[in-house]
C-alpha cells in the first residue's frame, strides 16, 4: 500500500503567517524608522539635546517594534506534535527582549540629560526642528490611533472619536502582546515629542536652556515606565494567565446556549499571547445516551472554536448531579453587595 504523501500545511507557510502577523507593530517599526534617520540628522545638525532625546526613543521603537512584529509572525504558527498548545508564548519572549533594548535606551536618555543639565549646550536650527518634531507627533500620533483601533478590535467593544482613548486604556489588558507593546511606547512616543518641542521652543525664545536636559531626562523616564509595564504584562504571559472575567463569562454563555447543558461543573480558561484555550467539564441533563451526549460536546466544542480568539478547546461530559456549581462571579459579587445594604 503506497505512503500517503505528505501535504505542508498553507497556513505554516512564510507568507500566510506574514499576513497574520501584527500589523500596529509592523507599521510602528516602519514610521519610527523614518523618524529615528529623519531626528538623528537634526539632532546632529542642530545641537538639541531633546532632538537626540527623542532620537534615542524612536530608535529604541524602531527596533522593539521589529522584534514584536517578528515575534507575532512566529506566535501564529499552528501547534505541532512536540508543540502541542501553538507558539502563543512566543511574541512574550520577543517583548521581553524589546524590554531589555527600551531599558538601556533609557539609560542612555536620562544620562544624556544629566549631562545637560550640568554643560547645557546651545541649539541652533530652530525651524528645522520645530518641522521634524511636528512631522514625528503626526507620526506618533497616527501610530497610537492604529493601536487604539486594533485594542478595539481585539477586545470586541464599540468605540469611535474621543471615547476610543479612555476605551483603550480599559481594555488593553485584552489586547495582544504586540498591540499592547505599540500602544503604551506610541503613547510616550507622542508625549515625548510634545516634550521636545517644548523644550525646542523655551531654549530658542529664553536663555533658559536647562530645559532640554529636564525634557530628556523626563523622556528618559517615561521609557522606564513602559519597560517595567510591558516587562510585567510579559512575564505574567510567560508564566500563564487566566483569561479575563468578561471572556470566561462569554465562554459560558456560549455553553449554555446549548439547550442540553444544565451546569459547568468546572472550565480553565489560559490566556497565551492573544488566543484562549479552553478546558472544562460541563453536566448535562440526565437520561441521554452515550452518543447523544458526545454529539452535544462536539456540537458545543465546535460553537467555541468558531470565535476567532479560541484556539484550543477540551470538554468533558458528566450528567446532572443536582448541584449547581457554576456562579458568575459579577453576579455573585452583586447580590452580596445587595444583601449588605
Amino acid at each position: 500500500m503506497a505512503e500517503a504523501s505528505s501535504v505542508p500545511d498553507p497556513s505554516n507557510s512564510f507568507f500566510y503567517l506574514l499576513r497574520k502577523g501584527n500589523m500596529s507593530s509592523a507599521s510602528a517599526a516602519l514610521g519610527n524608522t523614518l523618524l529615528a534617520i529623519v531626528k538623528g540628522i537634526a539632532a546632529s545638525m542642530t545641537g538639541s539635546g531633546a532632538m537626540f532625546a527623542s532620537t534615542m526613543h524612536s530608535i529604541a521603537d524602531a527596533v522593539n517594534q521589529a522584534f514584536v512584529f517578528t515575534g507575532s509572525v512566529l506566535a501564529e504558527k499552528k501547534p505541532t506534535r512536540r508543540f502541542p498548545t501553538g507558539f502563543g508564548r512566543v511574541i512574550n519572549i520577543f517583548c521581553m527582549v524589546a524590554v531589555i533594548v527600551v531599558t538601556i535606551m533609557a539609560y542612555e536618555t536620562i544620562h544624556e540629560g544629566f549631562h545637560l543639565l550640568k554643560h547645557p549646550a546651545e541649539s541652533h536650527g530652530f525651524l528645522l526642528n520645530l518641522i521634524v518634531l511636528l512631522l514625528a507627533l503626526a507620526t506618533d500620533g497616527f501610530v497610537l490611533i492604529k493601536a487604539m483601533k486594533e485594542i478595539r478590535h481585539e477586545a470586541g467593544i464599540e468605540a469611535k472619536g474621543l471615547a476610543l482613548l479612555p476605551a483603550a486604556f480599559r481594555n488593553v489588558g485584552r489586547a495582544a502582546p504586540p498591540t499592547r507593546l505599540v500602544f503604551y511606547e506610541d503613547l510616550v512616543a507622542t508625549l515625548g515629542a510634545l516634550f521636545a518641542l517644548v523644550a525646542v521652543v523655551v531654549t530658542s525664545l529664553t536663555s533658559f536652556h536647562q530645559i532640554d536636559g529636564i525634557s530628556s531626562i523626563l523622556i528618559g523616564l517615561l521609557m522606564v515606565i513602559v519597560a517595567f509595564r510591558v516587562g510585567y504584562d510579559n512575564m505574567v504571559g510567560l508564566i500563564g494567565v487566566a483569561a479575563p472575567r468578561d471572556v470566561e463569562k462569554k465562554v459560558a454563555e456560549l455553553i449554555f446556549a446549548e439547550s442540553n447543558v444544565v451546569d459547568i461543573n468546572k472550565m480553565r480558561i489560559m490566556q497565551e499571547g492573544r488566543y484562549y484555550h479552553v478546558e472544562g467539564m460541563i453536566e448535562l441533563r440526565k437520561g441521554l445516551s452515550l452518543a447523544d451526549a458526545d454529539d452535544i460536546k462536539f456540537s458545543v466544542r465546535d460553537r467555541l472554536l468558531q470565535d476567532p480568539s479560541i484556539s484550543d478547546v477540551n470538554l468533558g461530559i458528566i450528567e446532572d448531579n443536582g448541584v449547581t456549581d457554576w456562579v458568575d462571579e459579577e453576579e455573585e459579587e452583586q447580590s452580596v453587595k445587595e444583601t449588605v445594604k
